[in-house]
């Protein structure tokens, strides 16, 4: 697997008119298929999520792909849930997967499970044991995996495989009935042991399983493997091109071989793409499962999480994981993605949407020595780069203020162009004010400080010249409203977590949360919604929190304003 840190790239939109050179290679094969009218001109994707935990950023590059790609054609795209494993599979599950989908601002064609083929699953695999194309098989599991074989040595046939045809439909139909114990046999493909593709040698195709099943309770005790009911669902369904990530290459003979009896007209294409991979972060559902069930993290949808759930409540927007999918494109070879791309995706659409607010983490009280004209208000745009964009809010103005305590020092550095004793500097639509005394307690810890302000610079506007070269952000004393922030970072330190077989939770980032509990925000938050976003100037990107109550706002930050994590890794490198 490569790393790549490549710099993003604009990716076109692409139709089936296109040219060939600016598309990728899934779009590259429906195109040729639609000239030679393979498929009567019908393109036809699914998306089939199997409800064993919720959706991550991976299965979004999917969604995209196989929806986008519906889209674009004028196809269908089935959303269709892999239900064969009822012992992981949960209500909820399926309900976030639907309502992800959703989100990101798609609508299926249809919704099917692949529990609704049960039976006519079940009637294939009859019909492929009466044409002695499977057999029931008494082999253990851990038998079963020895007699396989291995990648340079050839498997061996079950001493079961030679049954009769009505010795098999016998035993099968006893499987169904329930009469044999969990795990006691299972019914198998009879394909080849000497292939030199594993998944060709005699496969298994149903196993009992005594376990009652979300939408069928107790109707089955036998389930469907996956390689055998992928294949066929996606015939039932008519689906085109049947679009997976890598790992399926290998599986992809044993797709064509399910279905090449079970259907006479065009049949389904299995196309392999490689799967996401994103740096500092961890893909496997089982993982992530582990995360939530050692609450290493508080759910599926916190925040540090990389689920669409966990995205979302931090404040991702789905137009911003839409363009990270276009900036990755499609390709053929597995990479790692730089966790900066999705950051970059998702700065240039709050960039341009984001509300700007003013809110100070660390509050540090500034007492304006010479105000004298009680409490005023200065008009604010939402967004200074278009004030007609998001039309404007009052900022409140008095004799004390809060600014942040990192933006005083009192005994500044050369390029600190910030508040500090007989230093001027502007409030962000304010006025210039000068530091003139700094009050401390007892300890000698700073606890105000005393300054003037020019009454002419209202706006920070300097009619004689003179050069001011900070600006600071800022809220006012009596109206500033209290919040609580969530600072989150990367969930682990490393940008290949559990790599060569490391323990990934002794990876987990120590700082990927820090909570502000005193931090003051400007008045107009306390209108703020969920799914709204919001810069806090000078701070970052942040939205409201679920946790919010009308009482006690708590607000995320999405992304910081600038890449602070690549300076750092940088800075290690060249240490």
């Amino acid at each position: 697997m490569t790393k790549d840190m490549s710099k993003p790239k604009s990716v076109v939109a692409i139709n089936g008119d296109t040219a060939n050179e600016s598309i990728d290679f899934i779009r590259r094969i429906i195109n040729d298929d639609n000239k030679s009218n393979k498929h009567q001109g019908r393109i036809a994707t699914r998306f089939p999520p199997e409800p064993n935990g919720y959706l991550h950023i991976g299965h979004a590059k999917s969604i995209c792909l196989n929806f986008g790609i519906a889209k674009e054609y004028k196809g269908t795209c089935n959303l269709r849930f892999d239900d064969t494993n009822p012992a992981t599979e949960e209500v909820e599950y399926i309900d976030n997967i639907i309502n992800d989908v959703h989100w990101l601002g798609f609508s299926e064609t249809a919704l099917y499970y692949t529990s609704d083929y049960y039976q006519q699953l079940y009637d294939y695999a009859e019909l492929l044991v009466q044409k002695g194309k499977a057999f029931v098989c008494d082999l253990s599991a851990q038998e079963t995996r020895a007699y396989r074989g291995t990648l340079k040595e050839p498997g061996r046939d079950s001493p079961y495989r030679n049954r009769t045809i009505a010795e098999n439909l016998d035993l099968f139909r006893r499987m169904r009935s329930g009469e044999f114990a969990d795990g006691s046999r299972t019914l198998r493909a009879k394909i080849d042991m000497n292939s030199p593709n594993l998944n060709m040698r005699d496969p298994v195709m149903y196993r009992v399983k005594r376990q009652p099943h979300p939408r069928t309770g107790d109707t089955w005790c036998i389930y469907p493997m996956y390689d055998y009911a992928h294949p066929l669902s996606d015939a039932i369904e008519g689906i085109t091109h049947s679009i997976c990530t890598l790992e399926f290459e290998a599986h992809r003979p044993l797709y064509d071989w399910f279905i090449v009896d079970f259907i006479s007209s065009s049949k389904p294409q299995q196309i392999e793409f490689a799967r996401l991979n994103l740096s500092y972060t961890i893909m496997s559902k089982r993982k992530l499962k582990q995360l939530v069930d050692e609450k290493h993290v508080s759910g599926w949808n916190d925040p540090r999480m990389p689920t669409l759930a966990g995205l979302r409540r931090r404040g991702y927007t789905p137009s911003s994981i839409h363009r990270f999918a276009e900036l990755i494109g499609v390709a053929k070879a597995d990479s790692i993605v730089d966790f900066g791309m999705l950051e970059y995706a998702l700065r240039q659409d709050l960039e341009n949407n984001a509300r700007r607010v003013m809110c100070v983490l660390k509050p540090l009280k500034i007492v304006i020595t010479n105000w004298d004209t009680g409490k005023c208000e200065i008009e604010a745009p939402y967004f200074p780069e278009d004030p007609d964009k998001l039309g404007t809010r009052q900022l409140p103005i008095e004799r004390e203020i809060f600014i942040d305590a990192d933006d005083f020092l009192e005994d500044p550095p050369k390029k600190f162009f910030r508040l500090a004793p007989l230093r001027e500097v502007r409030l962000r639509y304010g006025y210039i004010i000068k530091c003139e005394q700094v009050i401390k307690d007892a300890s000698g810890n700073i606890v105000e400080l005393h300054c003037t302000y020019d009454p002419a610079t209202r706006g920070g506007k300097t009619p004689d010249g003179r050069k001011v070269k900070g600006t600071i952000h800022w809220v006012a004393a009596s109206q500033a409203l209290p919040v609580e922030v969530r600072l989150y970072d990367r969930l682990f330190t490393v940008d290949n977590p559990g790599e060569g077989g490391s323990n990934f939770l002794s990876q987990l980032n120590p700082q990927s949360l820090e909570i502000v509990k005193s931090a003051l925000a400007e008045p107009s938050l306390a209108s703020a919604q969920l799914g709204e976003n919001y810069q806090f100037e000078r701070c970052g990107y942040f939205c409201l929190d679920s946790d919010s109550k009308p009482d006690a706002l708590i607000f995320n930050r999405t992304v910081t304003l600038k890449d602070s994590w690549a300076k750092i890794i940088k800075k290690s490198d060249q240490e």
